[in-house]
């Protein structure tokens, strides 16, 4: 659904793109990592036709991207990790008007819009002017209009930045519902989020492609003592609240610690997450903090590539073009 082969994208003497080949097989999840400045946000704007490449060709739902950039547009939904929107258009005002950009019958627009109001959380909203909703609403809206036209590729440059976790939970899962229908390239910082949506993941360093594995392989490739612990503090009976955190499913082990507890459990930590956050409110506990412990991407990352980054990252240019 996504063939990518030796792209490449220089900045001036800056080389952004090192000849990057890759591919995404159709109704397949696929997340996309890598530190700042790695080439991530340049590989999707060349993928949904924003940036032409210095050299390479790609091929998106069977069309080239050279010679069939309207047809690529028109099978891809975008969701940039800064979406523009217009603040002063209502919600669903602005996803009827860009279902009108992407052509949608006007018949079938005011029920497509309907069900995507419903389906991203949008629908008590759908009347409020854009510009005055809360950044995790924007990021729906920005979600939403990806979703106008029934695309059959999503390219998703952290959709789940900036969120609360009640809404992180809701994005993923709707993300997670695309498998099998859609064809979803996902970025993200969050290695654990990526791990919990996607079946494989591609990771960039200084442009150039470092591998593809299977994302659960990379969280077992973690330090099995720091991978699945979750470190909580709370106000409240401690006594109570550890007997509670040793009853969820999925604890293997409380340690007690002066601030709280360490929580060794046997499963993603995105998905234990809330189920502990219960327990500690169930045993009249006052949360405190809730944290993963254990590497964080960029120590994932320069573990697996062994070496640093440069002070000045190797494709600094594309943060800072539009």
């Amino acid at each position: 659904m996504i063939e990518v082969k030796g792209l490449t994208r220089r900045y001036g003497s800056t080389l952004a793109l090192d000849d990057v080949s890759f591919d995404v097989a159709a109704g397949e999840i696929v997340g996309f990592l890598g530190p700042n400045g790695a080439g991530k946000s340049t590989t999707m704007k060349i993928l949904t036709g924003s940036l032409a490449p210095t050299s390479g060709s790609a091929r998106v739902a069977g069309h080239d991207l050279a010679s069939e950039p309207l047809a690529v547009r028109r099978k891809v939904g975008f969701m940039p990790e800064h979406v523009a929107l217009y603040g002063d258009m209502g919600v669903a005002e602005l996803l009827r008007f860009v279902a009108e950009l992407k052509g949608t019958p006007a018949a079938l627009q005011a029920g497509q819009v309907a069900q995507l109001l419903d389906r991203t959380g949008l629908s008590d909203v759908r009347h409020r002017l854009v510009g005055t909703l809360s950044h995790g609403y924007r990021k729906r809206v920005g979600l939403a209009q990806a979703l106008i036209g029934e695309p059959e590729v999503l390219v998703l440059d952290e959709p789940t930045s900036g969120l609360d976790p009640h809404q992180i939970v809701e994005i993923r899962e709707l993300i997670r519902s695309f498998r099998g229908t859609r064809t979803v390239l996902f970025s993200s910082h969050i290695l654990s989020e990526v791990a919990a949506i996607c079946e494989r993941v591609l990771i960039l360093d200084k442009g150039r492609l470092v591998t593809g594995e299977v994302a659960a392989g990379l969280a077992q490739d973690a330090p099995a003592a720091s991978r699945n612990t979750v470190v909580l503090s709370w106000d409240g009976d401690r006594e109570a609240v550890t007997r509670a955190l040793a009853l969820v499913t999925g604890v293997d082990n409380v340690i007690v610690t002066d601030q709280g507890a360490e929580v060794l459990i046997a499963g993603n930590p995105v998905e234990i997450r809330p189920r502990l956050v219960e327990s500690v409110l169930a045993a009249g506990g006052r949360l405190q903090g809730l944290q993963d412990k254990g590497p964080s991407l960029e120590d994932l990352f320069l573990r697996l590539t062994g070496a640093g980054r440069d002070a000045d990252g190797a494709d600094g240019a594309e943060e800072a073009r539009p």
